[in-house]
């Protein structure tokens, strides 16, 4: 048989093949599948256990999916979108975005801060980041207490304060509370700060800083590998700090065009730093030493939220991101595509 005899049987097998397989074909598609997706061996192994090349394996896998001998299928639990997390992780550069269903909208619930199943599902992103040795920072928020309530593992790690409290009285029941319970799940250490976030001025802030307790919270900050942060729009009942400030303080920096609050830093809409000057009277992580911590995952969710999460992950302080779909939604129809939140850069060039 001479080559164009060949070709020309070739394909009518190919044709042959087209129209419908055979019982044998059928049950060695079956059987290289098999191999392939649920043993895990390499298209290598199976032709030498079948004697066929791997390109005729690659062929039989590929018919046995058009023929429907095989079906993937890609399951996430229900209450996570992939979909929707894989398009904001690709858009802002993040390491990783978690999108989660949100509650069935409700008039109580959209005037709501975050919902409370982003802390879940960010304790449980949490066990996954943070590994042995690390020092795991947590900054005051809603949302970060709440995760730190739903934590049931970490690997053992020290866990550090990154903020002070939004009232000194209720400590209990905050930031200081969340260090606790994370060190207590994680077996290490905690370091809290029994201190405010806002302090009167400069001078009273300083002088906290520099009291011991706090100082050795304080020594900590360039060591944190892993930080959690919460993000608050600039209005009443959003922004711990927005509510912490006179009208007049609020007027003040609402005219230097503020749309974000992240750990008492202020942000614009492009993501630079506004307002700087309300640094000095906070006992907070300073930006340029969260800008170097190697992961920061920012939880916050809701419509209400979403334009002061873009503006946040264009500062390039984040790594990573929990939302839900209310906000997820808004921030994949936003404007022209921020610069990558890994590339980890300040927007103001400094």
């Amino acid at each position: 048989m001479n080559s164009s005899e060949e070709s020309a049987v070739s394909a009518m097998s190919a044709g042959r093949s087209a129209m419908r397989m055979g019982p044998a074909e059928l049950v060695q598609a079956a059987a290289m599948a098999r191999r392939f997706y649920l043993e895990g061996k390499s298209k290598i192994q199976i032709a030498e256990e079948f004697g066929v090349s791997r390109f005729k394996v690659a062929r039989v896998l590929e018919t046995a999916l058009e023929r429907d001998l095989v079906r993937i299928e890609i399951r996430v639990p229900a209450e996570l979108d992939a979909e929707r997390s894989d398009a904001l992780r690709a858009r802002y550069g993040l390491r990783h975005a978690v999108v989660v269903e949100s509650p069935t909208p409700t008039d109580e619930i959209e005037d709501s801060p975050d919902p409370e199943n982003l802390g879940e599902v960010a304790a449980d992103l949490l066990g996954e980041l943070v590994t042995e040795g690390d020092v795991l920072g947590l900054a005051w928020g809603r949302s970060t207490i709440h995760m730190a309530a739903a934590l049931d593992q970490l690997p053992p790690c020290t866990v550090v304060q990154l903020t002070g409290v939004y009232d000194a009285g209720t400590a209990e029941r905050g930031s200081v509370e969340a260090v606790r319970r994370a060190a207590q799940v994680s077996g290490g250490e905690a370091h809290p700060i029994y201190a405010p976030m806002l302090l009167p001025d400069p001078a009273t802030a300083a002088a906290l800083r520099n009291q011991t307790g706090i100082a050795r919270a304080f020594e900590y900050f360039d060591k944190v590998t892993v930080a959690a942060v919460s993000i608050g729009s600039w209005e009443p009942g959003i922004s711990t700090v927005h509510d912490m400030l006179s009208d007049e303080e609020r007027a003040h920096y609402a005219s230097l065009g503020v749309a974000a609050e992240m750990s008492a830093h202020l942000f614009d809409a492009e993501g630079r730093r506004v307002g700087r000057d309300l640094g000095e009277r906070c006992i907070t992580v300073e930006a340029d030493r969260l800008r170097r911590i190697p992961e920061v995952v920012a939880i916050a969710g809701g419509q209400r939220k979403a334009a002061a999460i873009d503006a946040v992950l264009r500062s390039g302080l984040v790594t990573s991101l929990v939302t839900d779909t209310a906000a997820a939604d808004q921030l994949l129809v936003a404007g022209a595509p921020p610069r990558p939140a890994l590339d980890r850069a300040d927007p103001d060039g400094s």
